[in-house]
């Protein structure tokens, strides 16, 4: 199986850095989103998110803002998936939303193309069954390759070719990106399990009023020697994906400690979303975490 066109589904902050990373290494890749002006105004986005981190792509940011200029983005979700070997689908993170995308990537690509989520948490398996190829279906989960998070999840699903996962693999390490395979399915794949270990406490702790939000990153700082801590992540990351995420991992469980804080809800409700809307827990484009003095409070 070789891969040259790569459609992406989706050009949200992780949409858009996923294409414009698979640009940066040759390959053709058209963009779709139902916002017409969604990809650039997430490419300024993403390029604050790299000032404000210190960290940039795997390519020199030339060549990025270079590849960045080559997706071919359209309005037409049958023209971006004419030519595709591969479709990564990035929307929300709603189940019901996937599998309506899932349908749409079935019945409009090619037959031999395959069709990736890049969902956060929830397994291709619940989303296979909306496509006639369910073997040709997989969990695709990108971090953030634009500020240094160059990790990726492969996990397949019910039916999944092994050829199709290895070709994922494969894919993955020509982007100069580490594939993470998961070998059983499980809810939030390989480390963004961990991950939301540490969100949905911290959540848990500085959203009932146990510590302050800036000395849980202080203390992650210094213990881990990363610039940065678990709310400037989720920032970067935006509070209405983590939300969305973490719902997802309540609506598995039903179990009221899944349930996100009450008052980080609020937060979303009140249009906070992290660095994309310029506050979160923290103020853009000049967060307090990367402020000199920060550690000392």
């Amino acid at each position: 199986m070789e891969i040259k066109n790569v459609s992406v589904v989706g050009l949200g902050t992780l949409g858009t850095q996923i294409a414009v990373q698979c640009a940066s290494y040759g390959y053709a890749v058209k963009g779709f989103d139902t916002v017409p002006d969604s990809y650039p105004k997430t490419l300024q986005k993403v390029k604050g998110m790299m000032a404000a981190m210190g960290k940039g792509p795997t390519v020199p940011k030339e060549k990025w803002d270079e590849a960045a200029g080559r997706v071919a983005v359209t309005a037409d979700l049958g023209e971006c998936l004419k030519e595709a070997d591969l479709v990564i689908e990035a929307v929300p993170e709603v189940l019901d939303l996937k599998r309506k995308t899932f349908a749409q990537m079935d019945e409009l690509a090619p037959a031999h193309a395959i069709l990736a989520t890049n969902s956060s948490s929830i397994p291709i398996s619940r989303i296979e069954d909306a496509t006639k190829r369910p073997e040709r279906c997989l969990n695709i989960h990108f971090y953030q390759p634009a500020v240094g998070f160059i990790l990726c999840d492969v996990m397949g699903g019910t039916k999944t070719d092994p050829e199709v996962i290895e070709t994922a693999r494969r894919f993955i390490k020509s982007l100069d990106l580490i594939p993470l395979k998961v070998n059983k399915e499980i809810l939030g794949f390989c480390f963004n399990s961990v991950w939301r270990a540490v969100k949905k406490q911290t959540l848990y702790m500085a959203c009932n009023g146990f510590v302050d939000f800036r000395d849980i990153d202080r203390a992650w700082m210094v213990f881990t020697g990363m610039p940065y801590g678990p709310f400037a992540m989720m920032d970067m990351v935006g509070l209405d994906v983590v939300y969305d995420i973490e719902m997802s991992y309540y609506n598995d469980s039903k179990d009221p400690k899944d349930l996100p804080p009450a008052a980080f809800k609020e937060m979303i409700d009140r249009g906070e979303l992290g660095a994309k809307t310029g506050k979160g827990f923290y103020t853009y484009p000049n967060p307090e975490w990367a402020q000199p003095g920060f550690l000392k409070g």
